[in-house]
């Protein structure tokens, strides 16, 4: 099994958040599939502004950036795979995974994403479903599969680990596998694309 860059993204930015408890979760199954290099990418530490630079992503692909999102720029751009750990928000997903979205274009292009969601009472779900159509208009392939915790809050202990971890575990295995046999077709298609 070739190993790929695999850029696992923490959407929630939000005081007190849960998100780190999932990521962790997720990062450990991810580790011990063996098929990823693993990138946690935290959005919380990064400079995220909302309001975008007056520039046609069609005319400049990579419109200025600023100084603090240098570092998530590159680590985007060398990601082979992403995995978007996210709640949903009114029924969205967070501002910060749409503003990280929006200040790059060339980054998500055929490229495979997988999703963790986490809420109240769908799971994350509606985040998921707004996701896939935002990542859709970028050409990123976004899986089938995907990890769900509704009523997180009854599922994990104290310490962050998951009462009753096997559904969960087989959700992420397979998704992890179904990542990987997309982003390795994509990665060859790309560097095919760049040879030719």
């Amino acid at each position: 099994m070739s190993t790929l860059k695999l850029a696992v993204i923490v959407a929630s930015v939000r005081e007190g958040r849960f998100a780190p408890v999932v990521t962790s979760w997720f990062t450990e199954h991810a580790v011990r599939h063996g098929g990823f290099e693993i990138d946690v990418i935290d959005l919380a530490d990064f400079e995220l502004p909302l309001a975008l630079p007056a520039v046609s992503p069609a005319l400049d692909p990579n419109p200025p950036r600023p100084a603090g999102m240098t570092d998530l720029t590159r680590r985007l751009t060398t990601a082979d795979a992403f995995v978007i750990v996210t709640p949903d928000y009114n029924r969205s997903f967070p501002a910060s995974i749409k503003a990280a979205i929006d200040w790059h274009f060339t980054q998500w292009d055929s490229k495979t994403i997988g999703f963790v969601g986490y809420s109240g009472a769908s799971g994350g779900l509606l985040a998921i479903e707004g996701l896939r159509q935002v990542f859709n208009e970028l050409n990123a392939h976004t899986i089938r599969n995907y990890v769900s915790f509704p009523r997180y809050y009854l599922l994990f202990d104290a310490e962050g680990r998951l009462l009753a971890p096997e559904e969960p575990a087989a959700a992420a295995q397979a998704m992890l596998d179904q990542l990987h046999w997309w982003a390795t077709a994509l990665t060859s298609a790309r560097a095919a694309t760049v040879a030719a």
